[in-house]
């Protein structure tokens, strides 16, 4: 961390006595005074609810309502750890998050309270719509501000990750992890008092709090709260609500642009809107019909790696690699040679130019995962972070996204990243949102499948579809598609991360109609059960 980091505890101090809107949801508006006293009045509810000698973990099951942030304050002052929890989680998998994260405590509203029913969590529940909780904090109305003393390298939050993989992992996110990029991002882009921050994305996720709330809380903006995503009512909270700052992850910015045009679009306060994971062709048209800048970085939950984009990155990049990242070869630990293109743009040499991103100088703001050390192994060899991201990059030292490393498909003995695919697919007029993934080669490695979305109105053209992928001269000829999905959704975490393992452990024995091509041909036909039948017998037939 960086020398000088003030933790989330000085930052929300410093707001002691403001009388400035800090938070507002719906209707309802609190001065940033009022949001200190209230955080106050819950730290000591909290400290008196605490079972000494075990881990102080307080779970909250909570939509982005203002009991959220109050408590994120609250654990800042009382020094108690607060776990984001998942409502979209079920049964034993959100039980079993509870349990792994040690909490003792979890604080939840009505609307989720039936998920924890009949559940061993270890902990006791509280809900913030019950007369308990309301008396509960009325008996400490005008505790004082007393925090407990805190380093930027104590735990505030744990924070797990999409599970798009496997089971999430709890993140250990530190005081200095969360305030260190609101104060940086805070600066980075001007905000003050006179700025709202809007954060509709999920607060139980890390791109909420750190490039959402502790934005705020650093610049003293007002933070104004959405329960949850919506498209349709986004524009009408910006004016609402007078935000001129937003984050987003994943597909937010497709869905807006999704919406109805209107020819007042641009006619909003809004001004920045940093995020990551957003498609490039998305963040342009975001940008010219909404009127304001994006900003589009690449980083994860774990913190150990961040690419930022500078204006002369060229379309399709994330940025630079920053001082001590590189991108090293996952077997021999050897920094990758730059990508060699052909004139029509294709990676010559795609087996050495991939590999991982790594943070070669150690861990960063990575702080580990709370009681797995096995995935701190993982992520730690060698005194390296190893991200997991797969990446190459140019002549030039401009690095691009290749997928994660369970996305690696084996074509032909080959190595190929999933993301160039997905990009070279997304140029399709027709096509709105795209996954490719592996699936079994009925003999040896694998083939490559996409699941496409397409756009209102538009069908499956098997014989334009081929025309595409021949005019795009940059396709390799091992990027080929073998089969293809259409598919009505595809299948998201809550933040909106596709779940790739469900598709390709569906492949094509799914509802949706798939298409394939046999051979070396270039023809797509409509796959039928009785040729799904053959293709599962040949893969059982060739165990990998």
């Amino acid at each position: 961390m960086v020398d000088g980091t003030p933790t989330v505890t000085e930052l929300l101090l410093a707001r002691t006595g403001d009388e400035h809107p800090g938070l507002r949801f719906e209707e309802s508006t609190w001065s940033w005074a009022e949001h200190v006293a209230a955080s106050a009045e819950r730290a000591a509810l909290l400290r008196a609810l605490r079972c000494p000698g075990i881990p102080f973990h307080v779970g909250v099951l909570l939509d982005n309502v203002p009991e959220f942030s109050l408590l994120l304050g609250a654990a800042a002052l009382a020094g108690a750890v607060l776990v984001g929890l998942n409502p979209t989680r079920r049964g034993p998998a959100l039980a079993r998050d509870v349990r792994l994260a040690d909490c003792q405590l979890v604080v939840t509203e009505r609307r989720h309270a039936p998920l924890l029913d009949g559940l061993d969590l270890g902990a006791a529940v509280w809900d913030i719509d019950s007369p308990a909780w309301a008396d509960a904090v009325a008996a400490h109305t005008g505790a004082p501000a007393d925090a407990v003393p805190a380093g930027p390298d104590d735990l505030l939050m744990l924070i797990f990750t999409s599970g798009t993989s496997g089971d999430p992992k709890a993140v250990r996110c530190t005081h200095g992890k969360i305030a260190f990029p609101g104060v940086m991002l805070a600066d980075r882009f001007g905000l003050s008092t006179a700025d709202t921050v809007y954060v509709s994305m999920p607060m139980f996720h890390s791109n909420a709090i750190m490039a959402g709330w502790s934005v705020g809380l650093a610049a003293g903006t007002t933070i104004a709260l959405r329960r949850r995503f919506s498209a349709s009512a986004f524009l009408a909270d910006v004016r609402r609500f007078g935000a001129t700052y937003a984050n987003y992850v994943g597909r937010p910015l497709s869905y807006l642009l999704a919406t109805p045009e209107r020819p007042d679009d641009a006619d909003n306060p809004l001004r920045i809107v940093y995020g990551n994971e957003g498609a490039e062709r998305d963040m342009t048209r975001f940008a010219e019909r909404f009127g304001c800048h994006v900003v589009d970085g690449f980083g994860s939950t774990e913190g150990g790696v961040a690419v930022q984009r500078t204006p002369d990155t060229p379309p399709g990049a994330l940025g630079r690699l920053a001082d001590g990242v590189d991108i090293l070869h996952p077997d021999t630990g050897e920094p990758c040679p730059p990508a060699r293109f052909d004139a029509d743009g294709r990676i010559l040499n795609g087996e050495e130019a991939v590999g991982e991103l790594v943070n070669t100088a150690g861990a960063g703001a990575f702080a580990g995962y709370y009681r797995d050390p096995d995935a701190d192994a993982a992520r730690l060899r060698g005194g390296r972070y190893w991200s997991g991201d797969l990446a190459y990059r140019d002549e030039d030292g401009f690095c691009y996204f290749a997928g994660r490393s369970a996305d690696w498909l084996r074509v032909d003995g080959e190595n190929l990243g999933t993301a160039p695919i997905e990009r070279l697919l997304l140029r399709h007029p027709d096509v709105a949102e795209v996954a490719v993934y592996a699936v079994p080669d009925v003999t040896v490695g694998d083939q490559i499948m996409a699941a496409l979305v397409l756009r209102d109105g538009a069908a499956f053209d098997p014989d334009g579809f081929v025309a595409f992928l021949a005019a795009q001269p940059d396709l390799g000829a091992k990027q080929l598609p073998r089969y293809v999905r259409i598919a009505t959704e595809l299948p998201r975490t809550s933040t909106y991360k596709v779940l790739k393992r469900q598709l390709a452990a569906e492949r094509w024995n799914c509802p949706d109609p798939v298409w394939h091509r046999e051979g070396h041909e270039r023809v797509f036909r409509r796959l039928t059960p009785a040729r799904a039948a053959e293709l599962e017998e040949a893969v059982a037939a060739h165990p990998a």
